[in-house]
């Protein structure tokens, strides 16, 4: 599927909002409610089938997703703030929960994404956040923006979890 071009349009998660999503052990969706699929503007079979990936806006820092994949591949669930991008080439925040699915062997199956509006005050802090982590991956890689981050997060004396879940709390 084409790859939609970027605008400025911004669709809003509804605070009563719960986007769900699942994926297969190879991040290719097997799920997505009725909130998901609305707001993506893909139809459900659209999506069914596709990478998950088919949502990343290019906005998104690459060491964002390297810290998520580390968690969830290692049975730990994470909270993350994340933009992603709409069939028009719009965009939504979302503040997701991601947890692996295992099944009776405690083998990692899946994925499974429960994602709600984001706090507006953590958005102030996370969009400038997340323009410079893009930034020094745009000069130096996805170290560059790892190092800023792990100081970043050093200074404010939390992990990526925990700094997300203080700023929801906003």
């Amino acid at each position: 599927m084409k790859q939609p071009v970027t605008n400025s349009a911004e669709s809003v998660v509804q605070p009563d909002d719960f986007l769900v999503s699942k994926t297969d052990i190879k991040g290719k969706i097997t799920y997505a409610n009725p909130s998901f699929i609305k707001i993506t503007g893909y139809t459900e079979k659209e999506l069914l089938g596709q990478p998950h990936n088919i949502v990343r806006h290019p906005d998104m820092p690459k060491i964002i997703f390297k810290i998520l994949w580390e968690n969830v591949s290692n049975k730990k669930e994470i909270f993350a703030y994340v933009k992603n991008m709409s069939k028009n080439g719009g965009f939504y925040w979302v503040y997701a929960n991601i947890t692996a699915s295992l099944n009776n062997q405690d083998s990692v199956i899946g994925y499974y994404s429960v994602r709600r509006k984001p706090s507006t005050k953590a958005l102030a802090i996370i969009a400038p956040l997340y323009d410079k982590l893009l930034s020094l991956e745009s000069t130096g890689g996805i170290d560059a923006s790892r190092t800023y981050l792990e100081e970043f997060l050093k200074d404010k004396g939390v992990n990526y979890d925990e700094l997300s879940n203080n700023l929801q709390r906003l």
